[in-house]
């Protein structure tokens, strides 16, 4: 197994490119299902989530080229409907190929997905949106079938809560639907938004993006499309996590500041001073952190939960008691244990962690999912001396060539197999 060793301490400074958006690329990949046709995917970040998504429309009988972070996905092909359950296992977000497939074939079978165990994310509420648009659910070994006999038809859905898999899911469903569907509490995060404009250019009739109330106008067929991804807000949160924890001064490029401005709002408070121009964001912190008293992550436009584990491990040495509460996941700090193996003071009290901050040394850590991973990393980052990360295979899921771009920006960073 791959490892991560760091020698932390020293001040980071220069320009990092953001990557596509992770959390966008996937619904998109799903969503080329319902195009007839090749569809071109630009500013595609080269990770291991990415190759899973890759993969499985393969195991639909999907075409599939990449290269130089471009996607060439051909859909023209009949699709095969059973999603393996050995990829689906792997990431979590790939229930959303459901409503596509579902669509485009009538018929869908599905294994329960998998990906990093953040605590109950109950996939009923895709489960039961589906039903309402006119789907049959059965249960056969594991697995779940989709059918729509009569075709998948428009309704009121209303969302018990603001999930944002379920709102692309029912997106993709409705898209190729008979009628009119309306989501009602849907998510507002941007990388719904950057579904709907790639299925609006594709021929998708949708209104309200960037609400709460989403109306799909269903349309009989998708064309082939040529579409570049938005960046990736959470890597651009993690590289400001970064230099607000080892210090220093760097320059982001690719990015959309409208999207992090929560972020930049909180780290600001932190002491950190952050510029945004056009597509560029500066940020600045050579003389420590100050503590945040009350931080709590909620979804979108307030601060993210992906976020959340990256400002956890910012402030383990900010100068007093911070508090971050976390708003959306029941088990996102299982990553706590490993910040104490470097010394860290939090307390975990329900959903809030009580961060004292104080000098910390180099340990040996491992990673438990994706963004606890990515905090292991930055806690590393500001302290001298060597730390060994493990099971990096989870940074690999949602961070590209991120050994490179740190060590791009002055990092001592490198993979020891």
């Amino acid at each position: 197994m791959s490892q991560m060793v760091i020698n932390g301490g020293k001040k980071l400074k220069g320009r990092v490119i953001i990557s596509g958006a992770k959390n966008s690329v996937l619904p998109l990949l799903a969503a080329t299902v319902l195009c007839d046709g090749e569809v071109t995917l630009r500013n595609c970040p080269d990770i291991s989530d990415v190759d899973t998504a890759l993969l499985i429309l393969n195991l639909l009988g999907i075409e599939t080229k990449f290269t130089d972070n471009t996607a060439f996905i051909n859909a023209k092909a009949p699709l095969n409907t059973i999603l393996s359950e050995t990829v689906m296992r792997k990431m979590r977000s790939s229930i959303v190929f459901t409503g596509s497939i579902l669509a485009r074939r009538g018929k869908a079978i599905v294994a329960y997905p998998g990906g990093c165990e953040l605590g109950p994310r109950p996939i009923d509420i895709h489960i039961e949106a589906l039903k309402k648009l006119g789907a049959v659910v059965t249960e056969d070994n594991g697995k779940l079938i989709f059918t729509a006999p009569n075709g998948l038809v428009g309704t009121e859905i209303d969302l018990k809560i603001s999930s944002v898999g379920a709102t692309e899911n029912i997106i993709l469903a409705a898209s190729l639907s008979k009628g009119t569907t309306v989501i009602n509490n849907a998510a507002r995060e941007p990388e719904i938004d950057d579904l709907i404009n790639f299925l609006t250019i594709a021929g998708a009739k949708i209104n309200g993006k960037g609400t709460s109330t989403i109306t799909v106008f269903g349309v009989e067929k998708l064309s082939a499309i040529d579409y570049f991804i938005m960046p990736d807000r959470i890597e651009a949160a993690t590289y400001i996590s970064a230099v607000a924890t080892a210090g220093g001064e760097i320059t982001l490029e690719n990015v959309t500041p409208k999207h992090i401005e929560s972020i930049i709002e909180v780290y600001k408070n932190a002491g950190c001073e952050i510029t945004a121009k056009g597509s560029t964001l500066t940020v600045k912190q050579n003389n420590g952190l100050a503590a945040l008293p009350y931080v709590k992550s909620m979804p979108y436009p307030a601060f993210p939960t992906d976020a959340g584990p990256l400002l956890v491990a910012s402030l383990i040495n900010a100068k007093g008691t911070s508090v971050y509460v976390e708003g959306v996941f029941e088990n996102r700090f299982r990553f706590v244990s490993e910040l104490k193996r470097m010394g860290a003071d939090i307390k975990i009290e329900g959903r809030a962690a009580v961060i004292n901050g104080k000098t910390l040394s180099p340990a040996n850590c491992r990673c438990y999912d994706l963004r606890g991973g990515a905090a292991v990393v930055i806690a590393a980052l500001g302290i001298k001396g060597k730390s060994v990360i493990s099971d990096i295979e989870y940074i690999n899921r949602g961070y590209e060539k991120i050994t490179e771009k740190l060590n791009a920006l002055g990092a001592d960073v490198y993979i020891k197999e």
